[in-house]
């Protein structure tokens, strides 16, 4: 998995609360395999009505194409427990989701993706969402390292589990993690096996 460390990109004023993530990849679009990729078909409902006819989504406007940051509302993530909404984000190309509140599902998903959610203040995510309408195509700052976030003015700091900050910094997924206290483990089972050697089979 890559490190997340710092990212300056385009970042898209999506605006909405609540969306789950059927919203982020509808369930009739999962059978693929995820080697076809699922870019395409991320909030590919609220984007193509029933026809088939582009709705003039956000995301879609020519501003924000090659999009890497969604500033959203709260709640992002919630519904089912499917990580294939973190792998339509990715492989559209979308790096970190900056919102009030997450889904804690959806965010231990995320980071298993090397994709940050950046937990900021409503007030801030409402500033932000201005800036981005009034100057489209805009790049905001993301530092993973010093959990701060920069656009043009607007300079805040925002929240992430520490455990899946280390994580992302590192480049860890849960089983690199656990690694890093192998010699601990190690030593907890040495001492287990003298303690109570018939649990263990030969």
């Amino acid at each position: 998995m890559d490190k997340f460390e710092t990212l300056t990109a385009v970042a898209c004023p999506v605006g909405l609360a609540g969306i789950d993530t059927d919203q982020l990849i509808p369930a009739r679009f999962m059978s693929r395999p995820r080697a076809a990729g699922y870019g395409a078909f991320l909030l590919h409902d609220r984007r193509v009505d029933a026809n088939g006819a582009a709705l003039e989504f956000v995301l879609d406007k020519p501003a924000y194409k090659g999009t890497k940051i969604l500033v959203t509302g709260a709640d992002f993530g919630v519904g089912s427990s499917r990580e294939a909404a973190v792998y339509a984000l990715w492989d559209y190309g979308i790096r970190c989701v900056i919102a009030p509140s997450f889904a804690d599902i959806f965010a231990a998903n995320a980071v298993q993706n090397g994709f940050l959610t950046a937990q900021v203040e409503a007030d801030v995510v409402e500033a932000l969402m201005a800036a981005l309408r009034a100057a489209p195509g805009t790049r905001v700052t993301v530092d993973l390292e010093a959990l701060q976030l920069q656009c043009g003015e607007i300079s805040a700091g925002f929240l992430v589990d520490p455990v899946r900050r280390l994580q992302l910094l590192n480049g860890w997924d849960d089983l690199d993690l656990t690694k890093q206290h192998e010699a601990a483990i190690r030593a907890f089972r040495a001492q287990h096996q003298m303690l109570r050697p018939w649990a263990f089979t030969r």
